[in-house]
């Protein structure tokens, strides 16, 4: 009661407000030294990931493809307790998910497009098992939306490391690139980021960081090229630079679906640093366009 009289004292007959204590930004030098330690902690987060990576591409064959559906599963399984409000059809995604990765593998790009077909019966199926039957449009379509953004990506990853003679390497390239260009942004983007791209999707994404990830990402994969000989650099380059410009989008649509769902992360399987999702939401873009550029420039 004291205080409530006292703060009417200070603000009655004029007196003007007490003045805003705005923080100070820290100096470049401070800047640098917690972007540094942030920047270590998420490499040492991410290497044995890198890793498990290297290990089940140069593997290859049925690991490859065993470790996109775990990886497939695990994805889906994150999404669907962002969406669980939406009543998704949870075992329609997790039979359609594996379904494709092993159509990739034993068969063509017209099995894929068979059970991508053949999902829509599964849709169907148990969504006509859904009671109540409310909302049953949007379950489908929330459904749909996991499998395709899991699904066809890991697809594209089987069809990728598939790929003969080089398959493997590729792969690894695009991994490179994207990750090169996902730190350099960070990186960047904390030192000299002024200029924010999508506030209202993702608030730390800057022009800055933007550029500084693209031009660290398309390097990074050129690097990768200059010991395989049977890729140009011309090519390195133009693939580099396409899995770097893409990268970021996929970035931006998880942030965009995350925003909606009203999540800071998509799971807690990195602990601090979120869930799968959260680490693959680049590669998800970046392997599709790794995979037809591979196609078209080097076969």
């Amino acid at each position: 009661m004291a205080r409530d009289l006292f703060d009417e004292e200070m603000f009655s007959e004029g007196a003007p407000p007490p003045r805003k204590r705005t923080p100070r930004e820290p100096p470049r030098r401070q800047r640098g030294a917690a972007l540094g330690g942030e920047t270590a902690r998420r490499i040492l987060v991410a290497i044995p990931w890198i890793a498990f990576a290297i290990a089940i591409v140069v593997a290859g064959d049925l690991i490859f493809a065993g470790a996109m559906v775990a990886i497939g599963l695990l994805c889906l399984r994150e999404y669907f307790l962002m969406t669980a409000e939406l009543r998704p059809l949870r075992v329609a995604a997790y039979l359609t998910v594996p379904a494709l990765i092993a159509a990739a593998h034993f068969g063509t790009a017209f099995n894929v497009l068979l059970i991508s077909t053949a999902s829509f019966l599964l849709l169907f199926f148990f969504g006509a098992r859904l009671q109540p039957r409310e909302g049953v449009v949007v379950a489908m379509a929330v459904t749909l939306l996991g499998t395709i953004w899991v699904g066809l990506p890991l697809v594209h990853a089987v069809l990728l490391r598939d790929l003969p003679d080089h398959g493997a390497a590729l792969l690894i390239d695009v991994l490179v690139g994207t990750f090169a260009a996902d730190t350099g942004a960070y990186a960047t983007g904390r030192m000299f980021g002024s200029h924010r791209i999508a506030p209202d999707l993702s608030p730390n994404k800057t022009i800055e960081g933007l550029v500084g990830g693209f031009l660290i990402g398309t390097m990074a994969f050129w690097f990768a090229g200059l010991y395989q000989d049977w890729l140009t650099g011309v090519d390195a380059l133009t693939i580099g630079a396409a899995v770097a410009a893409v990268g970021p989008v996929g970035d931006l649509f998880a942030s965009m679906v995350k925003r909606d769902l009203g999540v800071k992360d998509t799971g807690k399987l990195f602990g601090p640093h979120g869930g799968l999702l959260d680490r693959l939401d680049a590669v998800f873009f970046t392997i599709v366009v790794g995979y037809y550029l591979s196609v078209q420039l080097v076969y």
